[in-house]
């Protein structure tokens, strides 16, 4: 009787074919995950495309924020609310605040000034700084700062709020009219550019917030340190004591920031300030260069 011959499910096994789906597939994986990684790491920044890019988005942060419907009644009765909301928590001084520092001419003209050309100025002033010398984290701070600016926009959209200034029954003075100070969008001739009803979140401290966290965390000389995080205390004093801003305001400005940074971290894996200091100018294993414009 001759032997019978016995095909193992082993032997099937190793006998099957390797799928071409599978290697496709794998393919596919690979060419993601290298795109991701690309498009995470931090690039040499080009200043033509950073100038032409922080001028379109403020143009575009403006104009989406002036074509929000002012909704004056919601944005009064908002105000209303707010104020009560902070006579119960205790903190409602803005009103002794503003009377206070508006008796002092000298300060409270330099405050409206402060409060019109420092929001921009020093803002653009540590691009320039993070761009120049710190190019590997260059990208990812202005992505907190784009992203801080996006949900803001939503806040204006979904809660329409007047400042102390313009609120009924309030007492407070409106510190560019009666000093007639220059360069408020918020008072005078300039008002009719910009809504009146969107002060909630403030983006001044959003903003100064994000330039003191940046200051704090990069800078090498200790005093220059202390300014960083003196800078949005400050501007919290200004916006009180211009009446252009409640205390809550302040909070979501700094909501707006914590979102910042969470985009920012998803995207990059690491908080912005964590990443190399210079660029990697081949790929991942590349030397770390300065950057040049």
């Amino acid at each position: 009787m001759g032997e019978s011959t016995v095909t193992t499910r082993e032997g099937h096994d190793r006998a099957a074919p390797h799928s071409v789906t599978d290697d496709t597939a794998e393919g596919n994986g690979h060419v993601v995950r290298g795109l991701l990684r690309r498009v995470r790491t931090p690039r040499r920044p080009r200043l033509w495309f950073e100038i032409l890019l922080i001028a379109v988005s403020y143009w575009t942060y403006s104009m989406i924020r002036n074509s929000v419907p002012e909704q004056k009644a919601e944005a009064l009765r908002n105000a209303d609310w707010l104020w009560k909301t902070e006579h119960t928590l205790g903190i409602a001084v803005e009103e002794s605040v503003n009377h206070a520092i508006n008796s002092v001419t000298w300060l409270i003209v330099g405050m409206n000034y402060y409060y019109a050309t420092l929001h921009f100025v020093v803002t653009l002033g540590v691009l320039v700084w993070l761009y120049r010398s710190h190019p590997g984290r260059y990208a990812a701070t202005r992505l907190t700062l784009f992203a801080t600016t996006v949900v803001a926009l939503v806040g204006y959209y979904l809660y329409p709020l007047a400042p102390p200034r313009l609120m009924n029954g309030g007492d407070f003075v409106d510190t560019v009219m009666v000093h007639h100070t220059w360069g408020s969008m918020a008072s005078g001739d300039l008002k009719h550019m910009s809504n009146q009803y969107a002060a909630m979140p403030s983006m001044h401290i959003g903003w100064s917030t994000w330039c003191g966290l940046t200051i704090f965390a990069l800078a090498s000389v200790p005093w220059v340190r202390v300014l960083g995080l003196l800078y949005p205390v400050a501007t919290l004093v200004v916006i009180v004591a211009t009446a252009n801003h409640f205390w809550l305001d302040a909070v979501g400005g700094l909501m707006c920031l914590a979102f910042g940074f969470m985009v920012a971290r998803l995207w990059y894996g690491r908080l912005p300030y964590a990443l190399p200091k210079l660029v990697p100018v081949q790929g991942r294993g590349g030397p770390l260069l300065p950057v040049k414009p």
